[in-house]
């Protein structure tokens, strides 16, 4: 459990040739979230950041947690301090454990590193986000993560010894398996605690950085887009793979403008990270092929067109029949892949694992349509989709539109029974502006809602609070 630091990169190696699985942790978890989690692991050994050993001590030291109860630890984990010396970074660990460098220096210099006795056993696992439910434990196999390292590196023409910014989390997909990426190409970790844009630039002028990633809120972009101390391009192309929300147009031509070559991905933990890639310059082309002003066509931003290299196949598909849905941009279906770099399972859960692979296809329960150019459009996650009067709403593209707004910074769009009419402070205006860049009526929302939204420990928004507080028997605003 550490933020960006080289243990935690190093650790991505050692733990396997150890013959063990690697399980990184969100640095953001809680208490309660922490110990349901190390009660699913079981783990021997935790590796932790000075910063969290005293929420991870007291987690594995409380027996009476109510959410271990009768199967609490059957033996204590070993803790394991990681001292992290950078001068920005002053929390020192006061626990009595051991501590990394000490703890290597007590190894066997002539160790042999383990093999797997088979390539399809486990090489980590990592949770869900658990924006739709409790996180899952998904394991990832040595050929799955294998097959998707090589994959990155002919998917995002890393060259040869580039040079990446760990903006992304370790902790998500194992770093979407550049860790691993990087180490095949003898490639540069320029490693970083906390993210900010001045980081970011000082890092790719001292580096010389070539690829970094994001996704999460607020996005990447957002903040290079923002920082007011750029005014002129970088001195090299640096490539900004993203996921999650997608950022504005003027965002997008923003950052092309400072030197970023910005491809999207889609994915999810179950796909080792972004299994579905579109290019900026592909974004682009339609973006100029269409009408002269066309900020506002956020359905491109959905569009996904190519998939990873080592992903065998992606399709829309209808759920029940299974069948190919028509290439019309219209039909929807359940975006579905296939492939040797997808989870091996849900740990400890066969039943969601067999769920989750029905059909001989992984099942990401994203609604979709496809395009005549075989292009797919995301358009909801199933248990998102608003259906009125026989429409179905995408709160995806409405919430891409709210964003556009200049006064809104973080927006959520979610079903709500009819109540009392209630009425927030500026909801008139954003309504108006709903108005003026929707193109179906029925898309405009009936009720805005201020206040600070609720958010999981990897900044996502949980719609289903949100349904639960919108339906609440006279629930206005908050």
């Amino acid at each position: 459990m550490a933020p960006n630091v080289p243990e935690l990169y190093e650790l991505h190696f050692a733990v396997p040739m150890a013959g063990a699985t690697l399980s990184a942790l969100n640095v953001s978890l809680d208490e309660h979230a922490l110990t349901i989690i190390l009660h699913r692991l079981r783990p021997k050994i935790i590796f932790v950041d000075s910063e969290f050993a005293h929420l991870v001590s007291k987690v594995i030291d409380n027996k009476n947690n109510t959410h271990l109860q009768e199967n609490h630890y059957d033996h204590k984990p070993l803790l394991v301090a990681i001292h992290d010396v950078s001068p920005d970074h002053g929390t020192q660990c006061d626990l009595e454990v051991p501590e990394y460098e000490q703890t290597l220096a007590t190894g066997e210099s002539d160790f042999q590193a383990v093999s797997p006795a088979d390539e399809c056993d486990p090489i980590s696992v990592n949770f869900t986000s658990g924006s739709t439910g409790t996180p899952k434990a998904v394991a990832y196999s040595h050929r799955a993560a294998y097959l998707n390292s090589l994959g990155l590196i002919l998917q995002y023409d890393m060259g040869k010894s580039p040079a990446f910014l760990w903006t992304v989390d370790m902790f998500r997909c194992n770093g979407w398996c550049f860790t691993w990426a990087m180490a095949a190409l003898g490639g540069i970790n320029v490693c970083i605690r906390n993210v900010s844009a001045k980081i970011i630039f000082d890092s790719i002028q001292l580096h010389k950085v070539t690829h970094l990633c994001g996704n999460g809120k607020p996005t990447i972009l957002n903040m290079i887009a923002e920082f007011p101390l750029v005014d002129h391009p970088l001195h090299s192309m640096v490539v900004g793979i993203i996921a999650g929300t997608f950022p504005t147009t003027p965002v997008l031509e923003r950052v092309q403008e400072l030197g970023f070559n910005i491809v999207q991905g889609y994915g999810m933990t179950e796909a080792l990270g972004p299994a579905l890639i579109r290019p900026w310059r592909s974004w682009q082309h339609h973006h100029h092929d269409n009408d002269e002003d066309n900020h506002d066509d956020h359905n491109l931003k959905y569009r996904e067109g190519l998939h990873n290299i080592t992903l065998e196949a992606a399709d829309v598909k209808d759920p029940t029949t299974m069948q190919s849905i028509p290439r019309d941009g219209e039909t929807l279906g359940e975006v579905m892949l296939r492939g040797n770099t997808l989870m091996a399972g849900y740990l400890g859960n066969p039943e969601a694992t067999r769920e989750a692979f029905s059909g001989g296809w992984f099942r990401t329960e994203d609604l979709a349509a496809r395009h005549p150019d075989g292009d797919i459009e995301v358009i909801d996650r199933a248990r998102d989709l608003i259906v009125l009067e026989e429409k179905m709403i995408s709160t995806l593209q409405i919430e891409a539109v709210l964003l556009g707004h200049p006064k809104v910074a973080e927006a959520a769009v979610i079903a709500q029974n009819d109540l009392k009419e209630g009425k927030c402070s500026n909801a008139e205006e954003i309504l108006k502006f709903c108005e003026e860049k929707l193109q179906k009526k029925a898309m405009v929302p009936k009720s805005v809602w201020f206040g600070d939204l609720p958010m999981n420990s990897t900044g996502e928004v949980q719609k289903s609070q949100l349904r639960k507080m919108a339906n609440a028997t006279g629930k206005q605003c908050p």
